[in-house]
């Protein structure tokens, strides 16, 4: 930064000093004086554009700390929204899991009564005919 104004203010004292052809009757010591207002003029310009730039430059971080915080906080909240859609998934399908096994169950209790029931209308069926052949067979039917 010192080298650009020191480089502007280099460029105004020759810049004064080469284009002053004319014939004056201002001594050395008004040229340096002019020169050096011109010089200080340039250094006030130059010290104003790099307090503007720096104050841009925050303004603009600050603006970049404030999106990436607000992009933070959304994809905290989107991870929020599907770490919960993903637990209501689970806890349905867990629901729907023991729903099925509910009624697979029910379904087995079901079958197994008709078969018992089966079995004991046929053994009271075998059994009655056994009666009723050994009571022939005492008859002498």
């Amino acid at each position: 930064m010192k080298k650009v104004v020191l480089s502007l203010a280099l460029v105004a004292f020759l810049g004064l000093s080469l284009t002053s052809c004319r014939d004056t009757k201002e001594t050395a010591e008004d040229k340096v004086e002019g020169a050096m207002e011109e010089a200080g003029k340039a250094i006030e310009e130059a010290g104003d554009a790099a307090e503007e730039t720096i104050d841009d430059a925050v303004d603009a971080a600050n603006e970049a700390a404030e999106s990436a915080e607000a992009a933070a906080n959304e994809a905290v909240d989107g991870l929020k929204e599907g770490a919960e859609d993903m637990a209501n998934d689970a806890k349905d399908a867990a629901n729907d899991a023991v729903d099925k096994a509910t009624e697979a169950g029910n379904d087995a209790v079901d079958a197994a009564t008709e078969a018992g029931n089966d079995a004991a209308e046929k053994a009271k069926k075998a059994g009655s005919d056994a009666v009723n052949s050994a009571a022939d067979k005492m008859t002498g039917n």
